[in-house]
């Protein structure tokens, strides 16, 4: 009797790779690891991975989560975020990853909406106790069983993992490798409100080779990930480009400019994946004397509205490929020609490489009836972004979407047929990465105190940033940590007395 086809999961490709190259190096830490969580910087083999993998996954299911429950993740880009991503894949979970510059109030809905079972987090990042707010947060979900922590000094009632990968691994548990499972939920912010994005294996996977055959990322190759992997883009950027090159995966804490260098010379990287701006901060003419190893750079816009009008490239020893982002909903990328010029985006069907004739079809482009830009495709979780049910038509049936609605304004040129993103959603600012609606900011300063002004102003590195005026210091940070809103996402609020 004939089998029928199985899509690969991220974990059969780590098993490829582990079969054919067990001693080969996998995953490097930031050099600067100490300072961000404490801990020492590891550098770990497939075999060496693939042994933690197997004793985190043996502790997830000795710690009874049933298989294909939800287990959330809060940690920066190091090993153990790799590690954990995967050990829950292979016990059969689910995993939800929450952005680091999320606190209470975002983490409580999130786990919430997604009913997870577990969280997971560190200790400390850069001086922050992350383990403090999970468990605070972890208070507020129902669904909360079991909170898990790296590093030391852990609250009572929170798991210690760091002497989990220290002892053999344990209970296994039988899992059928299907790409075609549920792998993540991701969060976005749309003018409905807040969304959880599930998405299966083949979805992370299809968003991966979008990138690394658009770039051309050799077998083998030494792979720097500079890029938060708490989002689709992030982890397919990070977890699925490195996993179908099978080489190595070296990772870098964002953003210290010095040590990103020292670590892309010291692993003697191949490739390096960043936010566009800083790769076009690092990419002047000296690129090629200080960075001789690298051979591709992909920069991620999360501002793709942003890319027409962006400095050309000049590297050429090592192109540039421009990845454009919108949201959780989806990605395209394209690489830029000799003369380092974004090149134009067609409207219709786009392959992986884009310009090769009979490539793999990663995704389709559409100009939607209202003007805004959609996407089809492998990587598109249609479902998650369905329109709601018009109110007393919950009886009728919907005509079926088969696409997304970005909410990016765009238009075709007229003399060369080519799409122009020309403004973000409405009502949506994009924070550090973190994207909120704008009326937020309206109830966020009454919050604040009378006289209080909040408003978020562009920043070419990270979309906007918040900046503001209070007459009352102690009632600001007061009413910011009521609101939950991390420190990060806030430049400062000055009044006679300075910034708080």
């Amino acid at each position: 009797m004939n089998q029928p086809a199985v899509s690969p999961t991220l974990d059969t490709l780590f098993q490829r790779t582990l079969m054919r190259q067990p001693h080969a190096p996998a995953l490097l830490d930031p050099l600067n690891k100490s300072r961000i969580t404490g801990h020492q910087p590891r550098r770990l083999t497939y075999a060496e991975a693939d042994t933690a993998i197997e004793a985190l996954s043996a502790h997830f299911v000795e710690s009874g989560l049933p298989a294909n429950s939800v287990i959330a993740i809060q940690l920066p880009a190091t090993v153990e975020f790799v590690l954990t991503v995967l050990a829950a894949h292979r016990a059969g979970l689910v995993v939800a990853v929450l952005p680091l510059l999320w606190r209470q109030a975002e983490l409580a809905a999130a786990l919430n909406r997604t009913a997870a079972r577990a969280i997971v987090t560190m200790s400390k990042v850069d001086g922050v106790s992350y383990a403090d707010l999970a468990m605070h947060a972890a208070a507020e979900a129902f669904s909360i069983r079991h909170v898990f922590g790296f590093g030391t000094d852990l609250p009572e009632g929170m798991a210690p993992l760091d002497e989990v990968l220290a002892r053999p691994p344990g209970t296994t548990r039988a899992v059928i490798q299907d790409g075609r499972k549920a792998a993540m939920i991701s969060f976005d912010v749309t003018a409905e409100g807040f969304r959880p994005v599930p998405r299966p294996h083949f979805s992370l996977i299809a968003g991966g080779l979008a990138m690394s055959l658009e770039a051309d990322i050799q077998q083998g190759a030494t792979v720097m990930s500079a890029f938060t992997p708490m989002s689709f883009a992030g982890l397919a950027s990070s977890l699925a480009v490195w996993l179908l090159c099978g080489g190595t995966l070296a990772l870098h804490h964002p953003f210290d400019s010095e040590v990103l260098e020292q670590q892309i010379n010291e692993h003697a990287c191949d490739v390096l994946i960043a936010p566009a701006q800083l790769a076009l901060r690092l990419g002047d003419s000296g690129l090629a004397a200080r960075m001789p190893t690298l051979r591709n750079v992909i920069g991620l816009w999360r501002a793709p509205e942003q890319v027409a009008a962006s400095e050309a490239w000049i590297a050429p020893h090592a192109p540039l490929t421009d990845v454009y982002l919108f949201g959780e909903a989806g990605l395209f990328g394209a690489r830029r020609g000799e003369d380092g010029v974004p090149v134009a985006v067609m409207p219709g069907p786009h392959g992986a490489p884009r310009e090769q004739s009979g490539s793999s079809i990663a995704g389709e482009i559409l100009l939607t009836a209202k003007g805004t830009l959609g996407l089809r495709g492998p990587m598109v979780p249609i479902a998650a972004y369905a329109p709601p049910q018009p109110v007393g038509e919950t009886l009728t049936a919907q005509p079926p979407r088969d696409y997304v609605d970005t909410g990016y304004a765009a238009r075709v040129d007229r003399v060369s047929g080519a799409i122009n993103i020309t403004a973000p959603p409405s009502g949506i600012m994009a924070v550090g990465g973190y994207r909120f609606l704008s009326n937020d900011l309206q109830e966020w300063a009454r919050r604040l105190g009378q006289g209080a002004l909040l408003t978020a102003l562009p920043d070419r590195l990270s979309g906007h940033r918040l900046a503001g005026r209070a007459q009352d210091n102690a009632r600001a940070r007061e009413a910011l940590n009521e609101l939950g809103l991390n420190p990060l996402m806030v430049e400062a609020f000055r009044d006679r007395s300075g910034p708080i």
